[in-house]
């Protein structure tokens, strides 16, 4: 031992008392419950009016529409080189239910791409329309005249729409609104006169063309739904016109979806750790969660019963200037009756309040059980982190009309399942191996209808990283 070493053994003091490490091991330990960080406020389960199905299966019957081809156009990308998927000219009108693939082809190989910078015009209010415009990139407004004589602009289309469709059957079509670059654009384009050349050496497409044309004209209303003649205002002994409605022949039926896990617990354990809690209790509490948040996820994301992708694309609409602001979101609600509440990414609810922000506007907040919701006209704006974001940074911003009565959202479920512990939740004792270990099947069954197209509108696109 060093001189230091000594004169350092002096100056420590002998321990006089139990220390803390030996002391430990005979004291009792408080425990917190297992934390998850899984865990959200799942705003979209609690506000969502539940309807429960017979048979894991709910029919939507809805009144006999005509409107088709408003879907969405698809294209792939190689390089700077864009092409149109030959199957996705079905999504427009003229060709909607033609199934020729190698015609098909052929009128996606003379498609012609342009680009557009911001500002340049794709098309001129009064020029003559001959070729129909698919939107691979970027963003177009339609402009026309105000009742004033300025410019109004009439609508905004995004990535995989499409306009002037009409210049595809009508020689003597010509635009009824100017169509503007707002940002850079990739556009493809399908002359009328390669159509016509195309159904010159085909006859599945001749014979397509003809019988569209030799279709009575359809009397509908504004929603695309068969026209129910009425008379109003007449006096004395009028006729009366008959009518009836009538009903779409092959109504869309919701199937029940399904979340699934086996929770596996070793007997060993179940027997001689479970106090002071409860470990299978503790597995299943966790477990129930996961599924939970899954079934959300799947409610707003699935591709055939997700809100996202079960809205209409007349109801999707584009913010103005990129950022959600409060102009954006009174145009969504103006495009329904009785909105109940909005659905939006935490950072979409930041980025809306900055906009609010700058106007000098502060949103009113509700208090929906306990916890304050920030508001717009009223409606409640519900943070959602299984809205996703893009690599772009941008993501969606949901409004939606609820309830059967209202021909609103609904959710579905089938309450009563064996072994339920929540309606259309299950925990089932699978049985024990010969590892000793005990299996448990936790299943949930669910899904979500729409009953009137208008019932559920998307803003789309909705920029969250600009704070300027």
């Amino acid at each position: 031992m060093s001189v230091g070493e000594e004169v350092r053994a002096e100056q420590t003091p002998p321990q006089q008392s139990l220390g803390t490490a030996a002391a430990r091991n005979l004291a009792t330990t408080t425990k917190s419950a297992p934390q998850m960080q899984e865990i959200s406020s799942r705003w979209l389960l609690k506000m969502l009016p539940w309807t429960d199905v017979q048979g894991g299966t709910y029919r939507v019957n809805r009144r006999l529409s005509y409107s088709v081809g408003d879907g969405r156009v698809t294209f792939v990308k190689t390089g700077d080189e864009v092409r149109v998927i030959p199957a996705e000219l079905g999504e427009l009108p003229v060709l909607r239910d033609f199934g020729d693939q190698e015609v098909l082809g052929e009128l996606a190989s003379r498609c012609r791409q342009r680009e557009y910078q911001p500002g340049e015009l794709l098309a001129s209010f009064g020029s003559s329309a001959d070729e129909v415009f698919l939107l691979a990139h970027g963003k177009v407004e339609k402009v026309g005249t105000g009742p004033y004589g300025d410019d109004a602009v009439l609508g905004t289309l995004a990535d995989g729409a499409y306009f002037g469709e009409q210049a595809l059957v009508e020689a003597d079509a010509i635009w009824e609104y100017t169509a503007r670059a707002v940002t850079a654009c990739t556009v493809l384009t399908l002359p009328r006169n390669d159509l016509e050349q195309v159904a010159e050496r085909s006859e599945s497409l001749a014979a397509h063309l003809q019988a569209l044309r030799s279709l009575p004209e359809q009397r509908t209303n504004k929603y695309g739904e068969k026209q129910i003649d009425l008379s109003a205002g007449h006096v004395g002994e009028a006729v009366l016109p008959g009518t009836f409605v009538d009903y779409e022949s092959a109504p869309r039926e919701y199937e029940l979806s399904v979340a699934q896990t086996v929770l596996r617990i070793h007997s060993r354990v179940a027997d001689l750790y479970n106090q002071p809690m409860n470990q299978t209790e503790h597995q299943l509490r966790l477990t129930v969660e996961a599924l939970k948040e899954r079934q959300e996820h799947e409610l707003i994301n699935h591709r055939e019963f997700g809100l996202l992708n079960n809205c209409e694309y007349d109801q999707r609409i584009q913010p103005h200037a990129g950022v959600p602001s409060p102009d954006d979101m009174d145009e969504l609600l103006s495009r329904r009756r009785g909105s109940k509440l909005f659905l939006a990414h935490p950072r979409a609810i930041a980025a809306f309040g900055r906009e609010c922000n700058k106007r000098g506007l502060v949103p009113e907040s509700v208090d929906i059980g306990g916890t304050r919701i920030p508001t717009w006209r009223g409606v409640p704006i519900f943070p959602s982190n299984k809205i996703p974001i893009s690599d772009a940074r941008t993501t969606s911003i949901i409004c939606m009309r609820t309830g059967e009565e209202d021909q609103g959202v609904i959710g579905l479920r089938q309450a009563g399942i064996p072994d339920e512990i929540e309606p259309s939740l299950s925990v089932r004792f699978m049985g024990i191996n010969e590892q000793a270990i005990i299996s448990y099947l936790v299943t949930t069954y669910y899904s979500a209808a729409v009953l009137v197209p208008d019932a559920l509108g998307v803003l789309e696109n909705v920029e969250i990283g600009r704070w300027s």
